[in-house]
Parts: C-alpha cells; sequence; structure tokens
C-alpha cells in the first residue's frame, strides 16, 4: 500500500493526511452533485424474498438469507426499492447503535430493500461511489453529516426525513483523489476481510477436530509411538470440586493486582484472592455455557463456579472438554438460567491418562494461540483503519 504523508502547512479544507500528488482545497458542495435518488421499484417482481438485502454497520449490504438465516420480508415484495451494484443504501430507521442511520454501498449482487431505506445512484463522472462508502463508513462523518437533519417522530424516534438527505454540503477532492484513497483503503478492507476468514476457518477446524478428539476418532500416542490407555468413564464429581465464588463488595480495589469475575466477565480488581492455582470457571447463574481458564490468582463472585481440580485431571483439558459439554441441557431454570453443583457432578465424561490429557490439551492451545494471534492482527487492522478515516476526510 502506498504511503500518505501529514500535510504540515495549514490548507484551509483539506485532510490531515493526505497523498502527496494531491493539494489544494476539497470542493464544498451538496451531496445531490455526486448522488440521485434512485426510484426503480421491483413492480416487475424481477427479484423475490430470497433477494432481500439489508444494511449492517460491519459487514455493509447483506443478503438477509445468507447472513440472517431467513427473509424479513413482507406479504409482497412488488414495492421494494432495486438496488443494483453499486448503489449506495441509507437506513431511515436507525439503531441505538447508530442514532443517525448506515450508508454504504452495495459491493455485491442487485436485490431489492423495503421502503424503509433509500438508494442513491453515483453520478459517476463526479464521484466514485467507493468513496461516498468510506467518507460515511465514519460514524463522524455520519452524525456531523445527518444529525441537522435529524426530524422527531410520533413516538420521539430519530428519523431522517428523506427528502433533505441529499441537500446538506460535503466536502469532496477531485475524482482522481477520490479513487486514490478508495483503492488504498480498499486494500486494507481486503486484510480485514482475510483476517476474518482467517479466524473463521481456524475456529471451524478447532471445533471440528474437537468433536473427533472427544470421541474417540482421533487418538494421540506416547513420545515412543505407543498406544495411550482405553479411556475411562467418570462422573465429574471424581474429576473436580465446584467451588462458589463469593460477594467482592468488601475487596474491590481499583488498583488491586487480582481480577474480579462473573459470568460477564472482568467485574473489577482486588489485591485479595480466593484461589490460585489452574481452574476452569463455570456460570452458576446467568451464562452458563460460556466455560473459562485460568491459571493465575482471581476471584470470582457468586455467580460463577471455580474449580479445584483433582490430581487426576489436568486443568486445561477439562477446560477443553467443558467445551465439548451442552451446559444448556443441564439448566435447572425457567427463567435466568441456572446449573447447580449435584447436577455437573453427575454429568459423565470419558477420560484418558494423564500423559494423554496433555498431548491434547497442547495440540488443541497451539490452535487458541493461532486464534487469539489473528484476532489481535485483526483488531490491529481494523483500528488502524479506524485512525485513518479520522484524518483522511475533511
Amino acid at each position: 500500500m502506498e504511503a500518505v504523508e501529514e500535510i504540515t502547512a495549514a490548507v484551509k479544507n483539506a485532510p490531515i493526511l493526505r497523498f502527496p500528488e494531491f493539494e489544494g482545497e476539497w470542493e464544498h458542495k451538496p451531496l445531490n452533485e455526486y448522488l440521485s435518488e434512485s426510484k426503480k421499484r421491483n413492480l416487475k417482481l424481477k427479484f423475490g424474498k430470497e433477494d432481500v438485502l439489508s444494511v449492517s454497520g460491519e459487514f455493509g449490504i447483506i443478503n438477509q438469507i445468507e447472513h440472517l438465516g431467513r427473509s424479513y420480508a413482507g406479504v409482497s415484495v412488488h414495492n421494494y426499492h432495486i438496488v443494483e451494484t453499486g448503489d449506495i443504501v441509507y437506513t431511515k430507521s436507525p439503531l441505538k447503535s447508530n442514532p443517525y442511520g448506515i450508508i454504504k454501498i452495495n459491493k455485491g449482487k442487485a436485490g431489492i430493500v423495503s421502503t424503509l431505506y433509500a438508494v442513491y445512484k453515483v453520478k459517476e463522472e463526479k464521484a466514485q461511489g467507493l468513496f461516498f462508502d468510506f467518507y460515511f463508513g465514519l460514524d463522524a462523518n455520519v452524525n456531523r453529516y445527518l444529525r441537522p437533519l435529524v426530524k422527531k417522530g410520533a413516538k420521539n424516534d430519530m428519523k431522517v426525513n428523506n427528502a433533505y438527505v441529499l441537500n446538506d454540503k460535503v466536502f469532496v477532492p477531485s475524482i482522481p483523489e477520490q479513487k486514490k484513497i478508495a483503492s488504498f483503503l480498499s486494500a486494507i478492507d481486503n486484510k480485514i476481510q482475510q483476517l476474518r476468514k482467517k479466524k473463521a476457518l481456524l475456529e471451524k477446524y478447532k471445533k471440528g477436530v474437537m468433536q473427533q478428539i472427544f470421541s474417540q476418532q482421533i487418538r494421540f500416542k506416547d513420545d515412543v509411538g505407543n498406544d495411550f490407555p482405553e479411556w475411562e468413564e467418570k462422573r465429574l464429581s471424581n474429576v473436580a470440586k465446584l467451588m462458589y465464588g463469593k460477594d467482592q463488595k468488601q475487596v474491590l480495589d481499583s488498583n488491586g493486582q487480582y481480577p474480579i469475575l462473573g459470568t460477564g466477565g472482568l467485574m473489577g480488581r482486588t489485591n485479595s484472592y480466593l484461589y490460585d492455582k489452574p481452574s476452569v470457571l463455570i456460570g452458576r447463574k446467568g451464562t452458563i455455557d460460556k466455560p473459562v481458564y485460568i491459571d493465575t490468582p482471581f476471584w470470582t463472585v457468586d455467580t460463577l463456579f471455580y474449580t479445584e481440580v483433582l490430581s487426576n485431571t489436568l486443568p486445561k483439558w477439562l477446560f477443553y472438554k467443558f467445551q465439548t459439554i451442552n451446559w444448556k441441557l443441564y439448566n435447572e431454570a425457567s427463567g435466568v438460567p441456572s446449573l447447580s453443583t449435584s447436577t455437573i457432578y453427575k454429568i459423565k465424561i470419558s477420560q484418558p491418562s494423564i500423559d494423554e490429557q496433555v498431548k491434547i490439551a497442547n495440540f488443541l492451545t497451539s490452535i487458541d494461540n493461532k486464534i487469539n494471534f489473528t484476532s489481535k492482527q485483526l483488531e490491529q487492522a481494523q483500528q488502524f483503519k479506524k485512525g485513518l478515516l479520522q484524518q483522511m476526510f475533511v
């Protein structure tokens, strides 16, 4: 990817970061100079419910069935807007996470959207659709542009009157600079998509190999190539002791060195701990199907069990075994999901020898390390893109 440079001399109406071959101010003109509202409707039913699209802040324009598992279309789609490849779609029904709506370009196949959306054509002689996709990919730009246009509805919901959306002004560079910006940011988007796919493939691989390992379709051998002993059936009561967490109010310390954990994750810090050996945590109330492994001192609240793992069991192996258990089958409450020690203790599992447990845990940990590394790369790429978006537009 080509480098951009920081503007050292103050240039009015120009971005902080800019490609060196461009200079001067960006134009400040109404959005309707670059986009026009599309009037195409699905009156001849060229598209069906399988072609209905939605707008996602994270993934752009998506097919409802492919990404959401079903179509949310009404009885008839004849009045829906047609969205062709390269069209720009705006949501007129904002969500809490996007209070003034979402504007995205359709990079995929043509389809249709409901009348809750507005569809715009790009005037190609003046604009690059991808430039505006990235421009409105920055929340600050969406909010700054659309906030003044928000009209309060009868129920105090925030709505934008579609008649005004194209009327306010935006800062836009020349076509060559638009293309350069769009190409540069597209390369970063491609990298982000590659990392997402890599992470998804690793997670799928881990899930599949875990099923084979714990069903014993895959078996490990010892260091000299011999088979390990047969697995033994045991109750969980013979593997680990379940321990209750405690109220954290008296030990809270914002500067504490140890984490206080609940079913939702980190709840605070403390200088005291309940347990300082490797342990597997499992929810007692609330989130009961997300086991956690921890090998540093910790404190848990009373909604989260921790385990004192017995000597015949490797804690890390037990963590992976816990991931294969359908904990919701053991839920004992009709409201907030709950587990009890008596129910958990009765669960039967097949357990290999301690040496094979080590092999299994090491193998799965190596996959987890790859997933975690890819997750960090993905987060860094997303933060890098966010920083660029903040500096490459006016």
